[in-house]
């Protein structure tokens, strides 16, 4: 049983987008093959998650939502998934793995992500505490058994994530004085792509499955040498993700974050959640005015006026969401950084006016002051 493809995390996340595209593409013959997942964490209670992921009958991805004013519910059965370890408990069996069957590495790793701060300033005789600790020393293993090409490639929420983990990495090499043969072939054959994914998975299926929306995209920016896991409708491979990463930002992103403006404003309760704001006419239509007026024309100046005007209409489809509890007061959290990353972002890039996104960083930073 040989898994070209390993994936570190059990996130529903990956369950409803990297999974769920691997084992829809094994169905048409497009996938390099099945997917071995690996718990990267010392968590206890996702060992019955283990045994469901790898099931033989699969897991459940039940697919809720609209899409082109359709309303979609239905389930579908993941079963590209053939092993699933514990990298504490399976070790040498993820190294194995690692290095005798891999050809493209997958990883989403949660909040701890590329955070090093407890690494050891040597190579640790154990399991080093850090993803990118184990990483690393996953890819010495794999060096030393005969160095084959190997694709990364990393589903954070990080701007260019494959680049900052490559980084991180050769740091690390560098950091527990790992031979300099070493740190040339991870920066020469290992293949770190930047990735950009988008889907909401709201909610988890236990002992394993998701509740995913519709809409999805993996965008994989190229690289020579890279290889992909599989051919899908919603991955796209491009020399530039960068149109893709502005899209979301500036659309879904600082889309929630006016509307969230809007609601911190009034009186209406505190417990909303997006699509039900989206059910006054006034709300929806002072959404489609902003994307209208201020946000098309941002993107228009910098060429990309048709994909903007296609994503704003699916992004408002995605905000309807009959089945999504999208709470307003989580969007909130961290509410002013957010309207200078996203507002103060799209100002600077696209040099348009913005009446809303001016006001709106003004308040804020009034309310630093």
């Amino acid at each position: 049983m040989t898994t070209p493809i390993l994936q570190f995390g059990t996130s529903r996340f990956l369950q409803a987008h990297a999974d769920l595209f691997v084992s829809e593409a094994l169905e048409r013959g497009e996938a390099l093959g099945s997917i071995t997942i690996v718990q990267t964490t010392r968590s206890g209670e996702r060992s019955r998650r283990l045994t469901a992921l790898a099931a033989p009958e699969g897991f459940p991805v039940r697919i809720r939502g609209l899409s082109k004013g359709e309303t979609v519910d239905d389930i579908r059965r993941v079963t590209s998934v053939r092993r699933a370890l514990s990298i504490h408990d399976d070790w040498t069996e993820t190294a194995r793995i690692f290095s005798d069957e891999a050809l493209v590495v997958i990883c989403n790793t949660g909040d701890a992500g590329y955070d090093i701060g407890a690494e050891a300033n040597g190579l640790p005789d154990g399991v080093p505490e850090s993803f990118p600790g184990k990483l690393t020393k996953l890819l010495l293993d794999r060096f030393e058994k005969g160095g084959a090409a190997l694709t990364i490639l990393p589903a954070e929420l990080i701007s260019r994530n494959g680049d900052a983990l490559k980084t991180i990495v050769i740091g690390l090499a560098r950091r527990w004085r790992l031979p300099q043969a070493f740190r040339d072939w991870l920066d020469q054959d290992v293949v770190f792509s930047n990735t950009l994914v988008d889907r909401i998975v709201s909610e988890p299926i236990e002992p394993a499955g998701a509740v995913a929306e519709p809409y999805a995209l993996w965008a994989i920016e190229t690289r020579p040498g890279q290889t992909l896991p599989c051919l899908h409708p919603d991955i796209v491979a491009a020399a530039d993700i960068s149109s893709y990463e502005r899209l979301k930002l500036f659309i879904l992103n600082l889309g929630h974050t006016v509307l969230t403006e809007t609601w911190l404003a009034s009186d209406l309760p505190r417990d909303m959640v997006v699509r039900e704001l989206l059910a006054r006419p006034d709300y929806l239509d002072f959404l489609e005015d902003f994307y209208a007026q201020e946000i098309i024309p941002g993107f228009a100046h910098r060429g990309m006026k048709e994909a903007a005007e296609a994503y704003a209409l699916q992004t408002i489809e995605r905000f309807r969401n009959p089945f999504l509890d999208h709470r307003l007061s989580d969007i909130a959290q961290n509410h002013l950084e957010k309207i200078r990353r996203r507002a103060g972002g799209f100002l600077d890039w696209t040099g348009a006016s913005a009446p809303t996104l001016e006001n709106m960083i003004r308040k804020a930073d009034q309310n630093v002051q």
